[in-house]
């Protein structure tokens, strides 16, 4: 345990309490490694989930309660130096990481009749551009020999269609894609990639209508919770996870579509 307490976690896109951003938080910080964790609001405040705007402090409070340290700022992630900045305010704020969790996504419904240039360029400046960069300049900057991690996350593109999320499939699907050639890369440096699929989680979104569709389609009788992709990103980032890299991990209770 004292071997974690210097270690130095971030994860991207944590605006609500209910998100797997927030759970990966409190996963992380309750074995001890210091938090750093961004959000964007603005984002949140126009899916239909909405947001309060509390729920980042509320949620940094209770991380601070388990012993670690723990720092966060707002980001628009479509930003081009936006990935610049995170990492010159970790490392002000806590340190040199050791972990970083690209969970932030751009997600919204369209399809081939209604997709627009403007709406396909905000899912790839964050699920793609931002992602890459950021994981990028993690690994530019890694001065330790061993231990480093970088877990994305992906939705499955390619366990099966996804109707209605163009953009998002598209983008997402080449996180995928990224994983496995990043990970060639950066193994000489000591530093792991893999990305998890959860599958479908209840973080706020489904609707009643939505949960009884998809229920059945889990064997285990229930549909996936925050804390599952969480634990398993756990795993990943620690010791016991040294030799699994270029992996792409699809955690999701043996959902079949």
């Amino acid at each position: 345990m004292n071997q974690l307490k210097d270690k130095i976690a971030i994860i991207t896109g944590v605006s609500r309490l209910k998100g797997i951003g927030a759970a990966i938080c409190k996963e992380l910080a309750e074995t001890g490694y210091h938090i750093f964790f961004t959000y964007w609001t603005e984002y949140d405040k126009e899916m239909p989930w909405s947001i309060k705007l509390d729920e980042p402090s509320k949620l940094k409070e209770e991380l601070m309660q388990r012993g670690v340290k723990v720092s966060s700022m707002e980001l628009d992630l479509t930003e081009e130096d936006a990935p610049e900045r995170l990492l010159i305010n970790v490392v002000e704020k806590l340190g040199y990481p050791d972990i970083l969790i690209n969970n932030a996504a751009y997600s919204t419904n369209n399809d081939f009749s209604n997709l627009t240039a403007e709406e396909l360029d905000k899912h790839y400046k964050v699920n793609v551009r931002a992602t890459t960069l950021l994981s990028s300049l993690f690994a530019q900057r890694f001065d330790k020999k061993s231990g480093g991690r970088i877990v994305n996350i992906t939705s499955g593109q390619f366990q099966g269609p996804m109707p209605g999320e163009l953009a998002y499939a598209t983008t997402k699907g080449a996180v995928d894609a990224l994983t496995i050639t990043l990970a060639a890369e950066l193994a000489p440096l000591g530093i792991t990639v893999n990305a998890i699929n959860p599958g479908p989680t209840d973080t706020g979104w489904m609707t009643k209508e939505i949960k009884t569709q998809l229920k059945p389609m889990f064997p285990f009788g229930r549909i996936g919770e925050p804390k599952d992709a969480a634990k398993i990103i756990k795993f990943l980032v620690s010791d016991e996870a040294d030799w699994i890299t270029g992996q792409v991990i699809h955690s999701e209770g043996g959902f079949k579509r």
